[in-house]
């Protein structure tokens, strides 16, 4: 990892995913305290899902016949990286939703081109792309410690008249902020993110040039993303395409509730310790991209990614039929790690092998479209009313059990159809006469 440029690509990486797993975890508790309705609250949170179908058609056309890659990147990050810093400040709906919008219009395009700049400068993807997007996954972990220090009661550690290191820091442990305290604190996550974003900006200028991709002789290049829709004509990869809706869907349930699940009476975590704990996952996730590589050989396409899936009806069944055993529900959040890495970045990876060359860039969007778009598009719609409205009772409970019955029950059925449906072929689908064997 330390030979260039696959240095670079690592910390592009770490600070990509660092400026998303800083605001992401905290926010979907944080909109409601600051009086936005469940449907004010769907919009803002369906910024990001919209960007990403948008972005479909710019960053993966667009951008990538007009710019090189990095100078999109430093661009994106610079603007965007002051839009969300700016939300710390913001307390109005209108203003907070603009710059929200702003800042996913330009993030979530950087996701896509960090990716083929990763691709671009890699010799054997399969290989690689676990250990390079393994930093992605490094950042998201880094981006909850600092809230462990910044979501916490002085008063309480202050009083405590803690002596020497240790003692001071486990004061600072153990009085993390909760109920209104917590959720006014929350406003510094935006501003975290916003610092990350303007260092990648800076950054990108330093990474591997990567110029914009010239058209295919032939290739009509403005029609890519229609021949990428076209190979939904194949049953596998039509499959693949919906399970990935429906996957996306249930990863952002997680996101949605399991903040507010985690800080519940339920279970009891501090506020300063919730996205350590969901952090977890990300240091899964390191392990399993560690491995990835190693597991589609020997266990194949489908097998693996339905072990990802899988992965979700396991901790959501957990959280609903065992809420009381603290320690369980922590450790359980390991499963995120394996569902993201075994399917999601799977998928990456299929679509860079089995796409053509000419479309693949436009390809890895079409499934963008599903993993950042539809899915999340519709849990932000949903999830917010069924938290606050459906599963919430006259006693301000939150039936959490038969909350998190609906994505366990989506995961266990989307893992059937991909073992029962998803069948990839021996060659590429042939799109522009190009086919080779799949691995």
């Amino acid at each position: 990892m330390s030979s260039s440029p696959r240095a670079k690509l690592f910390l592009m990486m770490v600070l990509e995913f660092f400026i998303w797993g800083a605001w992401l975890p905290l926010i979907f508790g944080y909109l409601p305290s600051l009086g936005f309705t469940p449907l004010q609250q769907s919009l803002v949170l369906n910024a990001f899902a919209v960007s990403a179908v948008i972005g479909m058609f710019f960053s993966n056309e667009f951008a990538d016949t007009h710019f090189s890659a990095e100078k999109f990147l430093a661009f994106s990050h610079l603007i965007g990286g002051l839009a969300i810093l700016s939300l710390g400040f913001v307390r109005s709906f209108w203003p907070f939703f603009i710059l929200m919008s702003v800042h996913c219009l330009l993030y979530v395009p950087t996701i896509s081109i960090t990716n083929s700049i990763a691709f671009a400068s890699m010799k054997d993807p399969q290989k690689e792309f676990g250990l390079v997007r393994m930093g992605g996954t490094i950042g998201w972990i880094l981006a909850a410690w600092p809230f462990t220090f910044i979501l916490v009661d002085w008063d309480k550690v202050n009083a405590s008249h803690p002596d020497g290191l240790v003692n001071w820091l486990g004061a600072v442990f153990a009085n993390g902020l909760s109920g209104p305290a917590l959720k006014e604190a929350t406003k510094w996550t935006f501003v975290v993110a916003g610092i990350a974003s303007l260092l990648l900006a800076a950054f990108s200028l330093i990474l591997p040039h990567t110029p914009p991709k010239k058209p295919t002789p032939g290739v009509d290049k403005k029609a890519a993303w229609l021949t990428a829709l076209g190979l939904l004509k194949h049953p596998f990869v039509l499959v693949l395409w919906l399970v990935t809706f429906i996957d996306s869907f249930v990863h952002n349930c997680y996101f949605n509730w399991t903040g507010t699940f985690l800080g519940s009476p339920d279970v009891g975590i501090p506020g300063n310790w919730i996205t350590p704990v969901m952090s977890i996952g990300q240091v899964a996730e390191i392990l399993t991209m560690f491995i990835l590589g190693a597991t589609l050989k020997r266990l194949g396409w489908r097998t693996t990614m339905v072990v990802g899936v899988l992965g979700h009806a396991v901790r959501f069944a957990v959280f609903a039929f065992l809420p009381g055993m603290q320690g369980l529900i922590i450790a359980v959040n390991i499963l995120h790690g394996v569902c993201y890495a075994f399917f999601f970045a799977t998928v990456y990876i299929f679509v860079d092998e089995f796409f053509p060359k000419d479309v693949r860039s436009s390809a890895q969007g079409l499934f963008n479209v599903m993993i950042l778009g539809a899915g999340a598009l519709v849990a932000n719609f949903i999830c917010p009313y069924l938290l606050q409205e459906v599963f919430t009772g006259a006693d301000k409970k939150v039936d959490f059990h038969s909350l998190f019955l609906i994505p366990g029950g989506a995961a266990l059925a989307a893992a059937v159809a991909l073992a029962l449906f998803f069948h990839p072929p021996a060659r590429k689908p042939e799109v522009t006469g190009a086919a080779a064997p799949a691995h």
